[in-house]
């Protein structure tokens, strides 16, 4: 918190010597009159039954808390620099089943015998674990960092704009760099809008793969005897301890580079005094570790095992399993490129004074076998000159990937597999309502903040294969004055 604010303060004294120079020019109506400050705050809950690090079954249980401050400070009448840091804090009962096993200890209290000492003993459970339950491991949460600075230019005529951005973010086991830009131009009057834009992010992945994986990868066909496993029972199926298990189609990734680059063309266009459309085409490339390290895979031609108590084998697809973890036949194996191409359209219509209606269409498909719909529909409803309601509907549909199978149904033979359920056919809705509040007098104050406006959004997100979330934003924009 305390990065956070003297970022703020930092960019706020940019801002002031910004304007200061500013002062000596001669009157030109400036892109931005004065520095504008977003503060963001969002809250995202999510159910679900399919968790990826579990090889398609589990808990998907997931919290993410994520804060934004970002500041546009006018450079003079044609020259804008906004900077946008962040911070996400996230706690997952799946991802901490990267390592699920628990290990609990118990001590019977001192006693005095007839020797008149005092004697105790401390039992150490066996190692125990389950998909249906968070584990105690590190990876049951993390923080998200980033930061991005966007430099934009805009003509004397207002008819040609040009950007330049560049960004950064961090987690646990993942690094992003990113820097693109962008050219509009509009014609006809400014009826007419034509946009090019392109990025490149180089990441850096820091694999961390299960336990079991991780163990095998360390010491070879002797891990059962040496590191973590050394003497952990292995069960298989049927409760008895067993010494097979042998996961050999494992291997660590020797390559953790995920490079992403992506063009943009929009074409936009206004079409009466109500009526405004848009169109757009996105290519995307992706190559490199585009597979998630950690995520499992069971093979159904080979057989189980397991750590932990015997007794929960039976149900261990459900969440009456509180006490044993399968052990992975192999994490997700994906190809190292990806191409896709979204293509998509809006249209908003002014229906009268009071309510707009915004519509949107996307079209997806990727050389993996994904094939997506997605629509929506969003109405602002004016009810008084300070306050809007935004009640919304969004409609997505997608096919599954070749890659994808359920929980045991891939086959060691194949080449390619995951069982991570956003890469399966389902579809989904989401609800929203939100509210604004809007000030052009910016009446109320905080130092030298004037509040412009406020707006707090609520969604709620169901998806046919039973993943379900609930998503909170609050923003409020405040001029510098």
């Amino acid at each position: 918190m305390k990065k956070i604010i003297f970022v703020f303060s930092l960019l706020i004294s940019i801002a002031a010597v910004a304007q200061d120079n500013d002062s000596i020019t001669t009157f030109k109506k400036r892109v931005l009159e004065n520095t504008e400050v977003d503060f963001l705050l969002s809250y995202y809950k999510q159910e679900g039954t399919h968790s990826p690090v579990g090889g398609g079954i589990g808990s998907e249980k997931l919290t993410d808390i994520a804060s934004n401050i970002v500041v546009a400070v006018p450079l003079n009448d044609d020259d804008v620099l906004t900077f946008d840091v962040g911070i996400s804090t996230y706690t997952s009962a799946s991802s901490s089943n990267i390592n699920p096993f628990n290990s609990s200890k118990t001590s019977t209290s001192a006693y005095s015998g007839a020797s008149g000492k005092s004697t105790s003993t401390t039992v150490t459970s066996a190692p125990y674990g389950t998909p249906w339950l968070a584990s105690s491991g590190a990876s049951a949460s993390d923080e998200l960092a980033s930061v991005s600075a966007n430099y934009s230019h805009s003509s004397d005529s207002r008819n040609t704009l040009w950007n330049a951005d560049v960004s950064f973010s961090n987690e646990y086991d993942y690094t992003s760099v990113g820097f693109g830009g962008g050219f509009t131009k509009l014609f006809n009057e400014k009826n007419t809008e034509i946009s090019l834009k392109a990025n490149a992010y180089l990441d850096q992945w820091r694999p961390i793969y299960p336990t079991e994986l991780h163990e095998y990868g360390t010491y070879g066909a002797n891990f059962q005897n040496q590191g973590y496993l050394s003497g952990v029972t292995i069960m298989d199926r049927y409760g008895n301890k067993s010494t097979n298990y042998l996961p050999s189609a494992f291997t660590e990734y020797t390559n953790s580079n995920r490079n992403s680059y992506s063009a943009s063309i929009s074409f936009s266009q206004i079409l009466t005094k109500k009526i405004q459309m848009s169109l757009f085409m996105d290519v995307l490339k992706q190559e490199g570790l585009l597979g998630t390290p950690y995520q499992r895979v069971y093979f159904a031609d080979k057989a189980n095992y397991y750590i932990g108590q015997s007794q929960y084998i039976p149900v261990y697809e459900t969440p009456a399993n509180i006490g044993v973890y399968q052990l992975a036949d192999d994490k997700e194996r994906l190809p190292n490129t990806r191409f896709k191409v979204p293509i998509g359209a809006r249209l908003n219509l002014y229906i009268n004074q009071y309510v707009v209606a915004r519509t949107y269409y996307r079209y997806y498909q990727d050389n993996w076998g994904v094939q997506a719909h997605t629509a929506s529909i969003e109405l602002p409803v004016k009810i008084n000159s300070n306050f809007t309601a935004y009640p919304m509907y969004r409609y997505y549909a997608q096919t599954a990937s070749d890659y994808f199978a359920p929980y045991e149904k891939h086959l060691s033979t194949e080449k390619y597999y995951t069982s991570d359920y956003d890469l399966s056919k389902f579809d989904s809705n989401q609800y929203g309502l939100g509210f604004t509040y809007t000030d052009i007098f910016t009446s109320a104050k905080i130092f030298v903040l004037g509040l412009k406006s406020i707006d707090l959004r609520l969604n709620h997100y169901q998806r046919s294969d039973g993943l379900s979330a609930n998503i909170a934003s609050l923003g409020f924009k405040f001029l510098a004055q």
